[in-house]
Formats: structure tokens, sequence, C-alpha cells
């Protein structure tokens, strides 16, 4: 079986927040990631080489697969600004209603700016995730 590429490893956030090219999208990752570890206290750690998270969880699937991941994450992609935050999808299509302008995909959630948001929805979110991530998986 593959073994999975991304994994927590000791690399910088820091250094990570300077291969951001644009500087809106730099500062906003930075001030998302400060706000995340400020609402759960979790120490952000490079996930793989492009992602930012947010303490662990370890999974494990009928396949046999298994991991660990982050129970929330961020990446500063080209077309947007990626927040891993997955949890039951009624809660959570509830608080996107009023989140701001945003786009979703089956674990993320795309947004252009910080200032697109409504950050006290995103503390729900990122509070949900991470709830519901460790009954998922009970950690």
């Amino acid at each position: 079986m593959a073994k999975n590429k991304t994994t927590e490893n000791e690399s910088s956030v820091l250094d990570y927040l300077t291969t951001i090219p644009d500087e809106k999208k730099r500062k906003d990752c930075s001030e998302i990631i400060e706000f995340i570890q400020t609402q759960t206290g979790f120490v952000p750690k490079m996930w793989g080489t492009g992602i930012v998270g947010f303490g662990s969880y370890h999974y494990k699937y009928e396949s046999g697969r298994e991991g660990d991941a982050p129970l929330v994450g961020l990446a500063a992609r080209a077309n947007a600004i990626t927040l891993y935050i997955a949890f039951e999808s009624e809660q959570k299509q509830a608080l996107l209603q009023n989140f701001g302008k945003h786009k979703t995909g089956k674990g993320c959630i795309y947004i252009q700016k910080l200032e697109d948001i409504d950050t006290e929805v995103l503390n729900k979110l990122v509070t949900n995730a991470i709830d519901y991530r460790k009954r998922q998986y009970q950690s």
C-alpha cells in the first residue's frame, strides 16, 4: 500500500508562509493561522509541503489503509485559500449560510480573502470539525 505523503513534519510554518507570492494571501493565511491557534490551542504544524494543520487524529479505513491527518488545516493555493474543515454536512451547510463569500469541495472550503468571511462562523466551523473528528475516530 502506498505511503501517505501528507504527514506531519518539522518544516517551518513561517518558512511556508514566506513562499506564498501574493502578499495579501500571505497576510490572510498568517491571520487565519493565528486565529485558529488561539481558538484551538493547537500549535500549527506543517503537513507535507503545503498544508498547515492543527492537532491530529489517526484514521483506519475498512480497506486497511490508515494514517494520521490534521483535525483542521489550511493551504494557500493558486486560486484560493483552502480550509480543510470536515464534519456533518447538514450542520456545516447551516453554518456556511452565514460564513460569507466562499466555495466548497468535499472536505474543503475555498475563500479568496479574510474580509470575505465571518470569523465567528469560522470559529464554529473549526470547533465543530475538531469535535466531529474526535468523535469519529475517538482520539
